[in-house]
């Protein structure tokens, strides 16, 4: 499955400001990195992937909507996939922009 192409445009309005992003197609997906740090990612199996650290995620995943992301049946630590379905309006999909960045953000620049 190819990632959402809507979706990666809704990307690119809310963070083509951002001087710092810069888009990557990888893992079947389009990834947004923030200074060298995969925030959010279009994903190719659907919906959105967000990097919110360990510590943030135990609690977003009793969200509805939200799972853990897994790659190769191994799931990856600080990022949950959240539902198309939960993505519906910009309101919501700035929401999970913004942890992502906000995380990345505190992250020392990659080199």
């Amino acid at each position: 499955m190819a990632y959402d192409e809507d979706l990666a445009d809704r990307l690119r309005a809310q963070l083509g400001g951002e001087p710092a992003v810069v888009e990557k197609k990888m893992f079947g997906g389009l990834a947004f990195m923030n200074r060298g740090h995969m925030a959010v990612v279009a994903s190719g199996q659907g919906g959105l992937m967000v990097r919110v650290g360990a510590d943030d995620a135990g609690a977003l995943l009793q969200r509805d909507g939200v799972e853990q992301v897994e790659m190769r049946n191994r799931p990856m630590t600080g990022w949950v996939r959240v539902d198309a379905e939960r993505l519906r309006t910009a309101r919501q999909l700035t929401g999970w922009v913004s942890r992502g960045m906000a995380f990345t953000d505190a992250l020392p620049p990659k080199r």
